[in-house]
């Protein structure tokens, strides 16, 4: 009588330790699932820190000198130096 209910008990056991392992909160699905979310993370992550390098160069280049500012006149704004002429090439063909 002792070993069956042992038995029992033990199978008891066993089906809810499995059950913690593969469901739970902390189980292996929701550890799966917290991987991918890290991996994802990591590539925004490595995206944001480009994007800062990039950043952090343009704001060294416009410090250190006028040539990066009128780059960015004349890039951005349209800009053009006094005495410059100034042409349109339309590139479309009709």
């Amino acid at each position: 009588m002792f070993v069956r209910f042992s038995i029992v008990v033990f199978i008891c056991l066993s089906l809810y330790l499995q059950f913690k392992f593969w469901f739970s909160d902390v189980g292996y699905f929701r550890a799966q699932t917290l991987a991918v979310q890290v991996s994802k993370q990591q590539q925004r992550l490595d995206r944001l820190e480009e994007r800062n390098r990039i950043l952090t160069a343009e704001v060294v280049a416009q410090k250190h000198g006028l040539a990066a500012v009128e780059a960015r006149a004349r890039s951005d704004l349209g800009m053009i130096k006094e005495g410059e002429t100034f042409y349109l090439v339309n590139s479309r063909q009709r």
